[in-house]
């Protein structure tokens, strides 16, 4: 049973999401994030004015006589949405934890893609993969998504990428679309992100709330590692103490970028202080400008 407080949060988000899912910002989803290309369906007899590079050279050496072969465009789309629920997801200075602004991207995300008619799965995990939604279609799914994200109760608390990387190549057989979002807190998950690149089309969205980069002065603060439960205390009024957590949180970020950009992983920050429609709206450009010929 839902609370009222969490059913007034969903439905917040989904009127917020399919909002934000504007008709202009569905079209460039669809011109950028396209389906697996070309699927072969059929052979015929060759005819005048027909690609001779499209030649079944097998058949026509069977039939004595030239067959070429006939594909269709693939427009369909599989969104995967991986979302991760662990301890360190749960937090957040701005009036929003990271959950619930990965959330919301989810949403926007799942309504571009039903705009264009794709099916979106979704993905929650922590240190091993919690919950698996198949890909489906409609509004329904939409709400049983952002459902799932607000909602789910983490059994692990750490972060492990290798449990999302295995379980995904087996229920994911063609190339996908794929969006991790996560904080990226953990250990080994650069192996495992290029291997999810390698088989799928992978765009990377490290959250994070900017007391993570930057902390004001406090006082003496009590912390815990939100996932490895490990105490920390911080003299937030030392200005050394505040510039080594704050160097701490920038070697995150900057070991995320450098990985993304060695790799040629599409990827975006987004702050829980932030709107989610910004940075996708970078990306998408981005891509555009790529495509047209303007390199990565």
């Amino acid at each position: 049973m839902l609370s009222a407080s969490l059913l007034q949060q969903i439905q917040h988000i989904q009127l917020k999401a399919g909002h934000l899912a504007t008709n202009a910002l569905a079209g460039e989803y669809s011109s950028v994030f396209k389906g697996s290309g070309m699927e072969f369906e059929k052979v015929r007899e060759y005819a005048h004015g027909d690609d001779v590079r499209t030649i079944d050279w097998n058949v026509t050496a069977r039939m004595n006589d030239p067959f070429v072969k006939v594909y269709r465009e693939e427009r369909e789309l599989t969104l995967m949405l991986l979302v991760d629920v662990s301890a360190s997801m749960n937090f957040g200075t701005t009036g929003r934890f990271k959950q619930e602004i990965a959330a919301e991207l989810a949403a926007v995300l799942a309504f571009l893609a039903s705009k264009n008619n794709d099916k979106v799965g979704l993905l929650v995990f922590s240190d091993h993969v919690e919950r698996y939604l198949p890909p489906k279609k409609g509004r329904a799914h939409i709400w049983q998504i952002i459902r799932t994200v607000l909602d789910h109760e983490s059994a692990g608390t750490g972060t492990r990428m290798a449990e999302v990387s295995q379980f995904l190549a087996g229920v994911c057989k063609r190339k996908t679309l794929c969006f991790c979002l996560s904080d990226f807190f953990g250990t080994e998950w650069q192996r495992p992100l290029q291997a999810i690149r390698n088989r799928h089309d992978l765009v990377c969205v490290p959250v994070y709330d900017p007391w993570e980069q930057e902390v004001l002065p406090a006082g003496i603060l009590a912390l815990e590692d939100a996932e490895t439960q490990q105490p920390l205390w911080l003299d937030t009024s030392h200005a050394g103490s505040r510039s080594q957590y704050a160097q701490v949180g920038a070697a995150h970020a900057a070991s995320l970028q450098k990985h993304f950009r060695k790799n040629k992983t599409d990827f975006f920050f987004l702050s829980t202080q932030d709107s989610v429609v910004r940075p996708l709206v970078r990306l998408m450009q981005e891509r555009e400008r790529r495509a047209k010929g303007g390199g990565r």
